[in-house]
């Protein structure tokens, strides 16, 4: 199909009228076929809904035998808006298609078809009434094949199969639409309904498809936008509880991201999932340490703040708060230290003022012929962030302190020059921490303790 061509709505295509007449004398639709058709097309939805109350699997059955008999463009979208119709009105009807009266057809195979050929219509409305279908099966189907059709010929594809081709189909869309402007939030609504499924976790992780999730976590203003945004939110919540994903999470942007939209969104429903999936990502991993560089506490603070009527997302800030208060406890480390020093970004994270940090750790800054401190001096030619120079400042003012041979090692690896050309930078903070570095190396450490910090 065009790229640009424009969508098509389900009521649009409902308008079309489809000569089932003739596909009953071509003998594509038996006469039972004809009759369900004839009571059910083109009547009053509260009707409809009573015929299938009465008889939906019959209805069902006559729905997919179309699909897999004729390839009609035009009639393949009608039987598809249909579907799509009766499951947008009550996405339960998806237990039908799993109806004893079904057990020997194959209700997954025209779908799956469908989902690589068409139009996007018939691609979108496939991987929807797919992803409802599959989520809506008796989870003892799962043992046998997909939908038991065990007395077929043809071998039918097991609950694995559909879902694996699912995942194949979406991650494509979210590579490369079929659709320019649709088909991406049509992969990431589907996703977000199929990855409450192990296997769709797995398949989804193992196709690196974390990092096709990313560019999509930012502030959204436009209703679409936010809905978008929800819904990619949404499928970070649910890998959030996936263990293997962690990894893919914690060496990605997701984390910077997702505080970022936390900041920027007034959405309570995109507050809270990612509120929920912050909660969930505490524990697990670096990701506390990485949350309180990012800032988090003092958002979590801010966000509590403010009148919520969500009492779940009321209840997750005050764990996230509680949490995060327990990591600040455990972040004055060396290790920690180190790979803030190592990462050349340096923030007012609570180690820094720590006095007890600098007495426990100063011996460990001997490590490997004092990497981390000649690290910190290198940072003081390299780095343009005003924050980052002054902490480095600060920082090495405090070795001198606390180090009993402080000025020494200072002064031997040519710190002094470094620190003195920031006395005149145009940042404040950056010059008040310079001064400071300068008058502790001046004075050494007998008397640098008396200077005010």
């Amino acid at each position: 199909m065009p790229e640009d061509q424009p969508q098509i709505s389900t009521e649009e295509v409902l308008k079309n009228d489809i000569p089932w007449e003739t596909y009953m004398t071509t003998k594509l639709i038996t006469g039972t076929g004809l009759q369900l058709l004839r009571r059910y097309d083109k009547k009053p939805d509260n009707y409809k809904a009573q015929l299938l109350d009465d008889d939906g699997p019959a209805y069902i059955r006559v729905f997919v035998s179309i699909l897999r008999d004729i390839f009609k463009e035009e009639t393949v979208e009608y039987i598809l808006a249909l579907i799509d119709e009766l499951l947008t009105a009550n996405p339960k009807r998806a237990r039908l298609f799993h109806d004893a009266s079904l057990a020997n057809e194959d209700i997954y195979e025209p779908f799956l078809r469908l989902l690589w050929k068409g139009s996007w219509f018939i691609q979108e409305k496939s991987c929807k009434i797919l992803s409802l279908i599959v989520s809506g099966r008796p989870k003892a189907h799962d043992s046998a094949v997909a939908n038991g059709a065990s007395k077929s010929k043809k071998e039918v594809p097991t609950i694995d199969d559909v879902l694996k081709e699912l995942v194949e189909w979406l991650s494509t869309q979210l590579k490369k639409p079929s659709h320019p402007t649709l088909g991406i939030p049509s992969a990431i609504s589907c996703l977000a309904t199929l990855l409450k499924e192990p296997l769709v976790r797995s398949s989804f992780v193992q196709a690196d498809g974390v990092k096709l999730l990313i560019p999509l976590i930012s502030p959204a203003s436009t209703q679409q936008s936010i809905q978008l945004l929800y819904e990619t939110c949404l499928c970070v919540w649910l890998l959030s509880y996936y263990e293997p994903a962690y990894e893919h999470l914690a060496t990605s942007r997701c984390l910077r991201q997702l505080v970022e939209v936390v900041k920027g969104s007034t959405k309570e429903k995109v507050v809270r999932v990612v509120v929920l999936t912050l909660r969930n990502l505490l524990h697990k991993g670096t990701f506390g340490a990485q949350m309180v560089d990012l800032g988090l506490p003092q958002l979590v603070q801010s966000l509590k703040a403010q009148a919520w009527s969500d009492e779940d997302l009321l209840e997750a800030l005050s764990q996230l708060e509680e949490g995060l208060k327990d990591n600040i406890k455990k972040l004055s480390s060396f290790d920690v230290y180190k790979s803030e020093v190592l990462l050349g970004h340096l923030d007012w994270s609570p180690m820094h003022k720590d006095p007890i940090f600098w007495k426990e750790c100063i011996t460990n800054f001997e490590e490997h012929d004092f990497q981390i401190l000649r690290v910190l001096i290198t940072i003081l030619d390299t780095s343009t962030d005003p924050r980052t120079l002054a902490v480095a400042c600060y920082d090495l003012s405090q070795f001198i302190q606390y180090h009993p041979a402080g000025r020494i090692i200072v002064t031997d690896l040519k710190a002094k020059e470094r620190v003195m050309k920031l006395m005149n930078h145009e940042n404040a903070e950056v010059t008040k921490n310079a001064l400071l570095c300068i008058q502790r190396l001046f004075l050494g450490a007998k008397y640098a303790s008396f200077l005010q910090v």
